[in-house]
């Protein structure tokens, strides 16, 4: 058989392995973070979080066609576009390899290829293409609905399509790859932008064919290559629209022509250009413009998708971020201004002082403008404000410019810096080295190819020493600890060198890909020193280089063996081998990769929901904790009569505004400012407090003043106040006990007002917070209204006596806690709730893998079945108790879910209840288990982080519990264990 048709059935075959084994181990729900919101906005073509990805949404639109009107399965047929899309990457991957390996050994597109040979060019493409199939951040990436798995499909194409470029002669047939390739490139925008990346690896395989290699060339192409990222990154995406909006101003704010039409202008102009330059390249027999015009034409075309947000925008589906529909917003949307910036080259120290006038007000310059849509034409909102700072206080790479406390706190942990003391170049460095580059990429790049510690958030990597070690049962059992014996890691190093020594061009180009998308894109993204979960699958690209490498790794032992053995024989046993990098690396992940049977990411959201009444209001702190919520919703058609409000948007006007909508069952939100007050570069986007020796402000007054813009509250020139740190808002008791809605027994709980304050430390009102007063003055309790844990952070005074739980939601309702140092707890909806409303599909089931995010969920159900268990115990309700405990433990089992520290509460419920027995055997579980985690985090001089914190406050908590049920040897057992933990860790650490 001819080798072009045993490379392509090897290719397809290994695309059948890669898609069976995603298929067996898919999530088949939406998971958490991003993959509900894209789930939602790709089923009904809504609009995501900037800066979108249009093209990965059409194509999730098609795939939720075949779920054939069953809503539970279109998350299923939405994450096959991943599987899918890692498939083809394996694909192309092996074709890859396949070509560079024919460049390696000398063979040319027409040369007859010897057995030996081809078992050399399919063994190593197997091998790189399989080790690459299985690995960590890829695998997890494929068997879910994000957008890395299909920007990866799209890395793997045009590096491809490249080399098949290379090996064409012909120029006319050539070039139709180089226009391909800038189709895809164009596409890609649509997807994710980690695709242009590889353009100046990519500049290098053209520079190589066209031209003889030098120093100065190599270095010309590559500042060529750089420029045509900055063409497309800066000057296509959002350069474009930006323009477009420089005509839309003109043609509709000074010669008064319709809204659209400078838009419109644009286009014709940009397509006339296009038609212009590609007609001249062919009239005056130019091939190289030509093929440029029609690169850059196919980038358009391709680049185009992003009209969906736009169109979609404008029929205000539910889902509709920053509400980008004119080019005025969509450049900011494009520009993801939301998310504000990083300084890449030069920049500031965190602590760098601000430069102030002679009156002492911080210096500062004006940017863009930010326009809204007016009745006739466009209105300016604001400037961009930039506030300047000491520029003896900057620096060349600035890596610790962030001024937030928890990453002030994260630099001087790592450079070991005191407080307020000024970092130098050094620290800086040091910091950029061993963080930015060390643990937030090295690590990842360890867990892929050698190793990795556990699933827990922070887990190092993994070497074969460390994983001889005695750990605690926890962590021997956590099935995200992976040890790959560093097997992968040298397999691809053997390759490095190999490539290195016998293909010097083409290992330039791996070299390069490799560093682009892996410490350079660390680099340039700059990351916070805290990220609120594990980045690795942004370094994909550069594991898939080294992929390669441990595909090369075949020859290199081929070489070796074929000076005792015959080609073929090494050859193949050379690929046997090498094969034992992706099998170890399958053996290893596959039980952290399946994830069969798992559905409590679209549970916990439903129980959220379940939590409220009927035509609630739902306020959530952030987008990750919402995302699985708007999935239900939006998906599967739950609960469709709640609103969900992300706090986080409710600073904007965009976002208050599609509050005033109706939405599937889901009335307006009642305000009583309008959306002229609430307009961005109004006077109440932030309300400084200024105290006016007013010693509480009633919230129905103080709204009806800013709504007729009183100017006893404008003490600033562009800013209303709050004139009092306290808050009153009158309770008509007679209305409230007539709607039904406070609990039974405690209608002597309602006030005749409420009162409450700023936090400490809050200074002022955002426009979240004025929102959530004005819904609360102006509902007046007939729509319910209801905050999650991150909310009730979030907003700026404290309703904490007035939250009542009702499940894993707070309803704030006129009834004050009477105990402030207990739970309130509405015990009789929170019952019913619990037990009969909550989903907890498979929680019970051992054999289903949970990560870190699945247990903290799991950890919040245990703590509200704690509070609804203390509560029913105060109201003599011991068998609704007992009942409610019984549940929580056969529904989330220490089998399944480990116990964590709400157990130790759960503990001291079951004593209470008579449940001796079953809380002693409970107890000397986790106690156990605490000790044993202990005593290696201190044994591995590990600081004082959220596991070690977690596993004492548990011994802690145990001896109380235990010294107080009688149970003196457990307490002397767990008080002695937490004194010897605390004592050896002053010892080790100097404080505690």
């Amino acid at each position: 058989m001819e080798f072009r048709k045993i490379n392509n059935i090897a290719g397809w075959t290994v695309f059948g392995i890669a898609t069976l084994v995603y298929l067996l181990t898919i999530e088949q729900t939406a998971s958490y973070w991003d993959c509900g919101e894209f789930i939602a906005v790709s089923y009904r073509l809504m609009v995501p979080h900037p800066p979108g990805a249009p093209f990965f949404l059409l194509v999730g639109r098609i795939f939720s066609f075949l779920a054939f009107g069953n809503v539970e399965s279109v998350a299923f047929w939405i994450n096959i576009v991943s599987i899918l899309s890692s498939s083809f990457t394996i694909l192309f991957l092996f074709w890859t390899i396949s070509m560079l390996i024919r460049k390696t050994l000398g063979i040319k597109a027409d040369d007859t290829i010897s057995d030996a040979q081809t078992w050399k060019i399919i063994g190593a493409s197997l091998v790189g293409s399989l080790a690459y199939t299985f690995s960590d951040s890829f695998w997890f990436s494929a068997v879910e609905a994000e957008v890395y798995a299909m920007s990866s499909f799209f890395t793997a194409i045009v590096v491809w399509a490249m080399l098949k470029w290379d090996l064409i002669e012909d120029k006319s047939r050539a070039n139709r790859w180089l226009i391909f390739i800038a189709y895809m490139m164009g596409l890609s925008i649509g997807v994710h932008l980690l695709n242009l990346v590889t353009i100046p690896a990519l500049g290098l395989i053209y520079y190589f064919k066209k031209y003889s290699p030098s120093t100065k060339g190599i270095l010309f192409t590559l500042i060529i290559s750089g420029l045509i990222v900055i063409l497309i990154n800066d000057l296509i995406i959002p350069g474009l629209p930006s323009i477009a909006g420089s005509f839309e101003l003109l043609f509709v704010n000074t010669l008064g022509l319709p809204f659209g039409s400078g838009a419109v202008f644009f286009a014709i102009i940009v397509i006339a250009a296009m038609v212009f330059g590609i007609r001249y390249s062919q009239q005056h027999s130019k091939p190289l413009l030509n093929t440029a015009m029609l690169s850059l034409a196919f980038i358009l075309i391709g680049y185009s998708s992003y009209s969906i947000i736009v169109i979609r925008s404008n029929y205000n589906p539910p889902i509709d971020e920053n509400n980008p529909e004119n080019v005025m917003t969509f450049v900011k949307y494009l520009k993801r201004e939301q998310y504000g910036s990083r300084p890449l080259l030069y920049g500031r120290y965190y602590t760098a002082d601000l430069l102030r006038d002679a009156s002492g007000r911080p210096v500062y310059e004006e940017g863009e403008a930010n326009y809204r849509k007016g009745e006739d034409k466009y209105i300016e909102v604001d400037r961009k404000i930039t506030y300047k700072y000491d520029p003896k206080q900057s620096t060349l790479l600035p890596r610790m410019y962030s001024d937030d406390p928890n990453h002030v706190q994260k630099y001087l942990s790592v450079t070991g810096l005191r407080p307020n003391e000024k970092p130098t170049f050094i620290d800086n460095l040091h910091f950029m080295f061993s963080h930015q580059i060390g643990h937030m990429y090295l690590r990842y790049f360890m867990w892929n190819f050698a190793g990795r510690e556990s699933d827990i958030q922070d887990a190092g990597w993994l070497g074969p020493v460390e994983a001889m070690k005695d750990v605690p049962q926890e962590l021997a059992e956590n099935k995200g600890r992976n040890n790959y014996f560093m097997i992968p890691l040298l397999f691809g190093i053997i390759g490095l060198v190999f490539q290195l020594q016998k293909d010097v061009r083409n290992f330039a180009f791996v070299g390069l890909l490799f560093i682009l998308t892996g410490v350079a894109l660390v680099l340039y993204l700059n990351s916070p020193p805290i990220e609120p979960r594990e980045r690795d699958y942004i370094y994909v690209g550069s594991y898939y280089a080294f992929a390669v490498w441990i595909g090369f790794a075949v020859l290199a032992f081929a070489e070796v063996l074929g000076k005792f053995l015959s080609a073929r024989v090494a050859a193949i046993a050379a690929t046997l081998i090498g094969l034992a990098a992706p099998a170890i690396m399958a053996q290893q992940n596959w039980d952290d990769h399946d994830r069969s049977n798992r559905y409590f990411s679209v549970d916990s959201a439903k129980n959220f929901l379940a939590s409220t009444a009927e035509n609630a209001i739902l306020f959530t702190g952030g987008d990750n904790d919402t995302f699985p919520l708007w999935y239900v919703q939006d998906v599967e058609e739950f609960r469709t009569d709640a609103r969900v409000v992300v706090l986080s948007y409710f600073n904007t006007d965009w976002y208050i505004e599609q509050m005033m909508r109706k939405v599937y069952e889901s009335e307006p939100f009642p305000f009583t400012l309008t959306l002229e007050n609430y307009r961005s570069g109004g006077p109440n986007d932030y309300l400084p407090f200024e105290d006016m020796n007013i010693n509480s402000l009633d919230i129905r007054v103080y709204i009806d003043l800013l709504k007729n813009n009183d100017k006893r509250l404008r003490a600033y020139p562009q800013a209303n106040i709050v004139p009092s740190r306290n808050f009153t808002l009158a309770v008509d008791k007679e209305k409230v006990k007539s709607l039904g809605i406070i609990p039974e027994g405690m209608d002597s709980l309602i006030v005749d007002r409420m009162t409450f304050s700023l936090k400490p430390g809050r200074n002022g009102l955002e426009k979240k917070d004025l929102a959530i007063l004005d819904i609360l003055a102006t509902n007046d309790w007939s729509r319910p209204i209801y905050l999650n844990n991150t909310s009730r952070e979030q907003i700026s005074f404290d309703l904490s006596q007035y939250a009542i739980q009702e499940g894993n939601a707070f309803r704030i309702l006129p009834i004050r806690n009477p105990n402030q140092q207990e739970a309130f707890v509405s015990s009789e909806v929170m019952y019913k709730n619990l037990i009969e409303n909550f989903h907890y599909r498979e929680l019970d089931n051992p054999n289903v893998y949970y990560t870190e995010d699945y247990r903290n969920f799991v950890l919040n159900h245990r703590g509200s079945f704690n509070n609804l268990a203390a509560a029913l115990i105060d109201e003599g309700k011991l068998d609704m108790a007992r009942a409610a405990l019984t549940f929580s433990l056969e529904k989330m089992p220490d089998e399944a879910i480990p116990y964590d520290y709400t157990t130790p509460r759960t503990v001291g419920l079951l004593f209470i209840l008579g449940e001796n027995e079953k809380a002693r055997e409970i107890g000397e579980v986790v106690g156990d288990r605490s000790i044993e985690m202990v005593d290696y985090l201190i044994r591995e001089n590990k600081p004082l982080g959220y596991e070690l914190q977690s596993n004492l406050i548990i011994l802690g908590e145990l001896q109380r519990t235990m010294l107080m049920n009688g149970e003196e040897d457990l307490a002397k057992k767990y008080e002695e264990a937490y004194q010897e933990a605390v004592g050896t860790y002053q010892r080790l650490r100097g404080n505690f």
